[in-house]
């Protein structure tokens, strides 16, 4: 269940459920955009173990998912889709993410895992998908705008980080 394959310049890519076992890689690449980037307002890297109660809000169904992207058996990326809140209100409602390893942006893998996860959701009940955007992120802006995400808000300088303060643009979309 949740299998997708396409090649990537003679690779073979293949996009699955996350699990257990994903846990370290998915935690490096997500280390990444903590220690050099500002898309992430964490500032302290994380452990794998660190992150094990993260990884327990998944499932292979349902609406809180993980998919990992994997190149010749590596982890280079993965889509969650989880709580936007935890008031029963808001169940219908998703927030979503993509983090790919540096090597493999700009390669159609984030719109390729985002297409696997809410392929997979299709069926969910749910109404609206969010994410955040820290400002500036072209790359992350034309995957969420082509992927059918408008603007719903700007947080402005909601967080501080490497010394300055940082936008984020709240988007959704209908989930279909």
């Amino acid at each position: 269940m949740g299998m997708g394959r396409l090649k990537m310049e003679c690779r073979v890519v293949t996009i699955r459920d996350g699990a257990e076992p994903d846990l370290v890689p998915i935690t490096e690449i997500y280390n990444h955009y903590v220690e050099t980037t500002p898309v992430t307002f964490d500032t302290v890297p994380f452990t794998a173990e660190g992150r094990r109660t993260w990884l327990r809000q998944f499932s292979h169904d349902g609406p809180h998912r993980l998919f990992v992207a994997e190149v010749d058996g590596l982890v280079v990326g993965y889509a969650t889709s989880g709580r936007l809140e935890e008031k029963p209100a808001c169940s219908t409602s998703i927030k979503t993410n993509v983090y790919l390893a540096p090597a493999f942006c700009g390669r159609g893998l984030g719109r390729r895992l985002y297409d696997q996860l809410f392929e997979a959701l299709r069926e969910e009940d749910l109404h609206r998908a969010f994410a955040e955007v820290t400002l500036p992120n072209e790359p992350s802006m034309n995957l969420h705008s082509s992927l059918g995400f408008e603007k719903t808000g700007v947080l402005k300088e909601a967080g501080r980080k490497f010394g300055r303060y940082w936008d984020v643009i709240l988007l959704s979309r209908q989930m279909p």
